[in-house]
């Protein structure tokens, strides 16, 4: 057995009917699709490299300790790798309808939490794969993403054998569950571990509150709930959509106008907003979109972790901003201070304390939270580093990439961003009742950046270094 960290513990908490908490992504491939067996074949020659993938859930009796990881006894490759196929005529329409409704529907906990679809049907003789992880699982870069280690950096045709015969060691009792949780809830290793950090440094130790303090501080009004036609309840089913760029012209406009990926890529965003807001009549003169930003923070004593480490800063989209240099100019200064002040330090040391919170309060509060419709953000856009080299899956090369990230606790629209072999991809999800139009903001954010371009190109000078 295997305990759940706190925050890996949270997303399994926060998770409801109407707010599902997976993520993953549609990946594209070049033709022709090869045999479903032999994608199945594939996927399970890779298990052995993420056990995980054979594992599922087990919730401890009365809720005396955090979940914990049990090798399934009854896994069933050919119920995780599944095979279907767009409808005539196979276009980008279609494929974002399919993933919409696939994704609407939450993973069976008595699994493990994990599905991936084999789709044929695409145009011009492309297929796809699509995967969908909970989110307890792994994170947007967590290196035991199933997908990442399937990919080959060279074509590869898979073969067709028997199946590999797997046996789960025998699964534990209620009780044995109940007594390993109980005994690990009484050990708080992340604050045991801050104490030792703090010991042997305690100059770094006053640094590092200190700039906890002024990032909580600084992050109160972000905590704040917000009022806006963004955020509201939400309903079971999905919308999803995808923007195009290239990293190459990404590179252009940094040249030309300065700033970061970052900044190039929330400034896109941004314009989308405002393409949206604008195209539902509201004002937007002065007008901000307040998101969160996740980001991984990792101590100098946890570097060679595999995990991650997840907090999050709150920025201000400026959709009031028509002008593209101004904008940029502006999520420029907006995001130098953020990094500055050490914003995320405090949403690392909130989660590091949650360690301490009792694991029957801690999931009490998660689901409250997930189920407001007050929400302290309007959205929230998180950025994926991807290779940038071609990858294959089947002997197939991979020519597109598209992440999708969940929606929920009041907020009705989020973006991913992910960088693939020269190519920027959006994903945008948002609840389907409330957000009809998400297409305006996809296309928004692809001619926001086409106009940052074109002006970078014009040599328009660069606004000052903030």
């Amino acid at each position: 057995m295997e305990t759940l960290s706190p925050q890996d513990a949270s997303f399994l908490h926060i998770e409801t009917d109407r707010s599902q908490m997976h993520i993953g992504g549609v990946s594209i491939f070049a033709g022709p699709a090869p045999a479903y067996d032999a994608v199945r074949a594939m996927v399970e020659g890779k298990l052995d490299a993420v056990p995980r993938y054979r594992q599922r859930v087990r919730f401890p009796p009365l809720g005396v300790g955090r979940p914990v990881w049990v090798d399934d006894p009854h896994f069933n490759i050919a119920y995780h790798v599944r095979h279907t196929a767009l409808p005539d005529p196979g276009g980008d329409a279609q494929l974002r309808a399919l993933t919409g409704r696939v994704m609407s529907q939450s993973l069976d906990r008595s699994k493990p939490l994990w599905e991936m679809w084999m789709v044929e049907g695409l145009e011009d003789g492309r297929w796809a794969l699509m995967n969908k992880v909970h989110h307890c699982m792994v994170d947007g870069i967590s290196a035991t993403d199933l997908l990442a280690v399937m990919l080959d950096p060279e074509p590869i045709e898979p073969t067709v054998s028997e199946p590999r015969r797997w046996a789960a060691p025998p699964e534990p009792s209620g009780a044995q569950v109940f007594v390993h949780s109980l005994v690990e809830s009484l050990r708080p290793d992340e604050v045991v571990k801050g104490a030792v950090r703090t010991l042997r440094s305690p100059r770094e130790a006053i640094s590092s509150a200190g700039r906890f303090g002024s990032a909580l501080v600084a992050n109160l009004d972000a905590l704040r709930p917000v009022d806006s036609t963004l955020t509201g309840s939400v309903g079971p089913h999905r919308r999803w959509s995808w923007a195009n760029a290239d990293l190459a012209d990404v590179k252009a406009i940094r040249k030309g106008l300065g700033g970061t990926v970052n900044d190039i890529v929330l400034t896109a965003i941004a314009g989308g907003f405002r393409e949206l807001l604008l195209a539902r009549g509201e004002d937007v003169a002065g007008r901000t979109v307040r998101t969160m930003v996740p980001v991984s923070i990792r101590a100098s004593d946890q570097r060679g972790e595999m995990n991650n480490r997840v907090s999050a800063v709150f920025a201000d989209l400026p959709v009031g901003i028509a002008d593209p240099v101004e904008r940029l100019a502006a999520v420029r200064e907006q995001m130098s201070g953020l990094k500055a002040g050490h914003n995320a330090v405090a949403g690392e040391v909130l989660t590091s304390l949650s360690g301490f919170a009792p694991s029957m309060l801690l999931a009490l509060g998660m689901r409250a939270v997930a189920r407001s419709s007050r929400a302290t953000f309007e959205t929230a856009t998180t950025n994926v580093p991807g290779p940038q080299i071609p990858l294959y899956a089947a002997g197939r090369e991979m020519v597109a990439s598209y992440p999708y990230v969940p929606i929920g606790a009041g907020v009705r629209l989020v973006v991913a961003i992910f960088s693939y072999n020269g190519a920027l991809t959006f994903g945008v999800t948002g609840d389907y009742d409330a957000v009809p139009d998400i297409e305006v903001l996809s296309n928004g954010i692809e001619a926001s950046m086409e106009e940052l371009l074109a002006t970078a190109r014009d040599d328009r000078p660069a606004p000052a270094r903030a």
